[in-house]
C-alpha cells in the first residue's frame, strides 16, 4: 500500500542541477521534495564524476610538477602510490560533500527522499525506496533532473572486468601496466592523464582527425603536444573493430583511416566515448513530455517541457553536458515556478578540460565562425611573453580573444595552460556584459599573475601591448 504525501515542487534527480533548483525554490519560500537513489544530494557529478576526477587529476599534477621540478634543480625522486589511500582520500573528498549538501537541503527544509522515482501522470509520482516501500508524491510543479550515464560500444566483451568506463575508472581497481583509452574527448583525455601519472602505459584511439572534437585547433595543439610526452601513443582516425579476452588481457583490433586493421594486446581498455541522457524515467510516456532522437528531452527557454508541470534541466535537456550549465538550469525553472520572469539565455557557457595544461574557452570559437560564415578578428597573447608564466617555467600556453572586427565587441574566449580554467570566468563575465577590447585592456590586473594574458590579449587587439609586439590597429574613433 502506497502511502501519499503532497508537494508544491518535485525534483527529480540531486544533482548540481537538481539540488541547484531545489535549493532555489526553498529560498523562495516553496514546499520542495527532491527525489534521489543516493543517500545525500550531489548526483553523478560529486559521486562519480567531477568531484572525484577532479581529486585524482591534482594528485596527477602534483606527480607531474614533481617530475618537471627536476629541470629547476629540485629532485624528488620517483613517487610511491597507495592505492588504499588514494581511494581512501577520494572517497572523503565525495563524503565531506555529499554531506554538506545534505546539511544545507535540511537547513532550507527540503524534504529528502531516496529512492527512485517513476511518473505516474502529469502532477504524481511514485518513489520507491530500497526497502520495497512506495510513496506517491502529487506535486504542482516538477523538475526532471536525471543526468546521464555513460556511452556504451557494441561488441566489447560483456561484463568484462577488464573493460571500464567513466565510473569504474575512478574506483581506481589498479594501475594497469597498458591501458587503451577508447576516445579523444575531456573524460577520455582527463581519465588517461591520470592513469599515466600513476603508471600506466596510457594510448589514446580516437575516430576524428584530432583531440577535443569541437575545440579550436590551435589551443588543442599545446594540449597534444605535452600529452604526447607522457602518454605512450596517440591514435587519431582510428576506429576500434574488435576487442577480445587474451592471456589475462585485451586484443584490440584497430583500423586506421585507409589503412588494414592491426592488433594490440593491453591489460585494461576505458571506454570514454561520450555520455548518453536519463531521459528513459519510468511513466515519463504517461505525459505530454517529448524526447527527442537524440535522447533529449525537449524544453522552453524557461526549461518547462510539453507537458506544464514538468520542466526538465542538465544532461537530459540537452547539450551542452556540463554541471554548471545545469545548476543555472535549474535556477530558471526554479524561479519560473516561483512566478518570475526568466529565461536560459547564456551568450556563453564555459568549458573546461582539467588535464595539463589545461584548455578552456567559452562564447563563439574560430571553428563556429568558420562553420557559420561569421567575421571574425582574433588576437592572441603568448605565454612565452608572460612573466609570470616564465616563473612558473610553462611558457607554453596562449590566451585568445575572438571578436567582432566592427565594433571589437568580445564574442569568444579560448585559454590553453595551467589555471586556464580559473582564468575563463573572466572572458565568461565579458560576454555576458558585453565588454568590448578596450574594456578588457583598460581593466588593471595585478602582476604579475596570469590573468594579465587577458588585457594583453586585448592590448594585442590594438598592437598595443607591452610585452608582445604586433603592429597597431586604430581604436574606433581614432
Amino acid at each position: 500500500m502506497a502511502t501519499k504525501q503532497g508537494t508544491r515542487v518535485a525534483v527529480v534527480g540531486g544533482g548540481p542541477g537538481g539540488y541547484a533548483a531545489a535549493f532555489l525554490a526553498a529560498d523562495l519560500g516553496l514546499d520542495v521534495t527532491l527525489v534521489d537513489r543516493e543517500s545525500n544530494p550531489g548526483g553523478v557529478c560529486l559521486y562519480r564524476g567531477c568531484i572525484p576526477s577532479k581529486a585524482l587529476l591534482h594528485v596527477a599534477a602534483l606527480v607531474n610538477e614533481a617530475s618537471h621540478a627536476e629541470r629547476w634543480g629540485v629532485r624528488f625522486g620517483e613517487p610511491s602510490i597507495d592505492l588504499d589511500r588514494l581511494r581512501a582520500w577520494k572517497g572523503e573528498v565525495v563524503d565531506k560533500n555529499t554531506g554538506g549538501l545534505g546539511q544545507l537541503a535540511r537547513q532550507r527544509g527540503v524534504r529528502f527522499v531516496q529512492g527512485d522515482a517513476a511518473f505516474a501522470g502529469a502532477t504524481a509520482l511514485e518513489v520507491k525506496s530500497g526497502k520495497g516501500e512506495v510513496e506517491r508524491l502529487e506535486f504542482d510543479s516538477a523538475i526532471v533532473a536525471t543526468g546521464s550515464r555513460p556511452a556504451t560500444i557494441p561488441g566489447l566483451p560483456a561484463d568484462s572486468p577488464l573493460v571500464l568506463d567513466s565510473t569504474s575508472a575512478l574506483d581506481l581497481p589498479d594501475v594497469p601496466g597498458r591501458l587503451l583509452v577508447i576516445g579523444g574527448g575531456y573524460i577520455g583525455l582527463e581519465l588517461g592523464t591520470v592513469y599515466a601519472a600513476l603508471g600506466s602505459r596510457v594510448s589514446v584511439v580516437e575516430m576524428t582527425a584530432g583531440l577535443l572534437p569541437g575545440a579550436d585547433r590551435d589551443l588543442v595543439r599545446i594540449l597534444a603536444r605535452e600529452v604526447g610526452k607522457r602518454f605512450e601513443e596517440i591514435l587519431l582516425s582510428t576506429k576500434v573493430v574488435g576487442v577480445a579476452e587474451e592471456g589475462g588481457g585485451l586484443a584490440v583490433t584497430m583500423e586506421s583511416e585507409g589503412g588494414e586493421p592491426a592488433t594490440k594486446q593491453y591489460d585494461r581498455v576505458l571506454v570514454a566515448v561520450g555520455r548518453k541522457p536519463n531521459s528513459d524515467v519510468p511513466g515519463l510516456d504517461r505525459t505530454r513530455v517529448v524526447v527527442d532522437a537524440k535522447g533529449f528531452i525537449e524544453v522552453d527557454v524557461q526549461r518547462r517541457t510539453a507537458e506544464a508541470t514538468i520542466f526538465a534541466i542538465g544532461d537530459v535537456a540537452g547539450e551542452p553536458m556540463l554541471a554548471h550549465k545545469a545548476s543555472h538550469e535549474g535556477r530558471v525553472a526554479a524561479e519560473t515556478i516561483a512566478g518570475h520572469k526568466v529565461a536560459f539565455e547564456p551568450r556563453a557557457i564555459p568549458g573546461v578540460v582539467f588535464t595539463d595544461p589545461e584548455v578552456a574557452w567559452c562564447g563563439l570559437t574560430e571553428a563556429e565562425a568558420e562553420r557559420e560564415g561569421t567575421a571574425v578578428a582574433v588576437a592572441r597573447f603568448p605565454w612565452g611573453a608572460s612573466g609570470r608564466a616564465g616563473t612558473l617555467d610553462r611558457t607554453d600556453g596562449v590566451t585568445k580573444l575572438v571578436l567582432d572586427p566592427g565594433t571589437e565587441r568580445i564574442l569568444g574566449v579560448g585559454i590553453v595552460g595551467p589555471g586556464a580554467g580559473e582564468l575563463i570566468a573572466e572572458g565568461v563575465l565579458a560576454i555576458e556584459m558585453g565588454a568590448v577590447a578596450s574594456d578588457l585592456a583598460m581593466t588593471i590586473h595585478p602582476h604579475p599573475t596570469l590573468s594579465e594574458t587577458l588585457m594583453e590579449a586585448a592590448e594585442s587587439f590594438f598592437g598595443l601591448s607591452t610585452h608582445f609586439y604586433r603592429a597597431r590597429r586604430m581604436k574606433n574613433g581614432e
